[in-house]
């Protein structure tokens, strides 16, 4: 089986696992009380929240291209779980510390945080679940001995709750005196790879929030009828239409090339995860203009899953650094190899680094 037919298999898999899973009943449960167990459940028991996380760390095995297929369908589920933190971040990052994965769903967040003397000194914002997580998986400062992973268990830490704008956990945790339950040397690059993991994250959701939105429009634009035609074919209403799909393939071009770029067993590369963010930080903002315009006040209500999409496109897009933050650093890493390396970096694709 090729590469291609494998994350075809994969998507294909987490769709039918997702179907008539993610209601408007259990997205509203979810909201209120920050989980999913109807969603989380069947996709732990077949092995989908560790898909990218090789088998020697206790994972699912994989790649990245098929960890962001996974995703994608989480995204166009709009699925209240956390999938994205505990594959492609957290399980990772134990896997590259040759640390085993626990069981149950895991998170991880970034910020000033130092080893004192065996215990944590620091705080995390907008920890994706923090509170639901059964572990959260960390990177640390230790003056004696570099950076360190660090698994700390949510009871032992202060956790303020917080949510995004689609009502997803994003909670502030205090680590102040926290003794951390393992802890095992990083690899040098671990901060980096982790904000390249978090970023390609974020744009596999929105690329598969993205492709929903486009298909929920242009169905919605084709049934309705206005003066005896339906509304798709107006001029004002199939230019949104059209903004809107070519917005949505971009971005699900950007995060498929930079995720399989990344190999089998390889990480993403720095041009590949930029490209990838920016694009689809662009496109969400975009996409959703585009959706809320071709549909009116119809798209803002409880009845239409257009707003349960389009909340999670405007809340992923600034996460793991955002659209400013990813064009910056791609525009950096171009400028590095100089003028005369731009058209060919350019020219040969996504999938390798300048």
């Amino acid at each position: 089986m090729t590469v291609l037919s494998d994350v075809t298999a994969v998507r294909e898999a987490v769709a039918d696992v997702l179907a008539d899973r993610c209601t408007p009943a259990a997205l509203e449960d979810a909201e209120r009380d920050g989980w999913a167990p109807g969603v989380w459940d069947p996709l732990h028991a077949g092995g989908f929240t560790t898909v990218g996380v090789p088998e020697d760390a206790g994972g699912a095995g994989g790649s990245v291209a098929q960890a962001c297929a996974v995703l994608e369908e989480i995204g166009a589920a709009a699925a209240p779980v956390p999938l994205a933190e505990t594959g492609l971040l957290a399980g990772r990052l134990l896997a590259h510390a040759a640390l085993v994965l626990p069981d149950g769903p895991l998170t991880t967040g970034v910020g000033p945080v130092a080893l004192r003397h065996g215990a944590l000194v620091g705080r995390l914002e907008r920890v994706a679940w923090a509170r639901r997580a059964h572990r959260i998986v960390l990177l640390a400062d230790d003056p004696a001995g570099g950076l360190v992973v660090a698994v700390v268990d949510p009871a032992a830490a202060s956790i303020t709750p917080g949510r995004n704008l689609a009502g997803e956990p994003r909670d502030a945790v205090d680590l102040d005196g926290v003794v951390p339950e393992t802890l095992a040397p990083a690899p040098p690059d671990a901060r980096e790879a982790l904000a390249r993991r978090g970023a390609l994250a974020r744009a596999a959701l929105i690329a598969g929030a993205a492709h929903r939105v486009r298909d929920l429009t242009v169905a919605y634009t084709g049934e309705r009828v206005q003066f005896g035609r339906p509304v798709s074919r107006f001029p004002a209403v199939a230019d949104h239409l059209v903004r809107l799909a070519e917005q949505a393939e971009m971005a699900a071009m950007a995060a498929r090339a930079a995720a399989m770029g990344a190999g089998e067993h390889g990480e993403p590369a720095a041009l590949d995860a930029a490209a990838a963010a920016a694009v689809a930080s662009e496109a969400a903002g975009l996409v959703a203009a585009a959706a809320h315009q071709a549909t009116g006040a119809m798209g803002v209500t409880r009845e239409f899953a257009l707003g349960v999409l389009t909340r999670r496109l405007w809340s992923w897009r600034d996460e793991w650094g955002g659209e400013r933050a990813w064009a910056i650093r791609l525009g950096r890493t171009l400028a590095a190899g100089g003028s005369d390396a731009l058209w060919p970096t350019l020219s040969r694709g996504v999938g390798t680094s300048p």
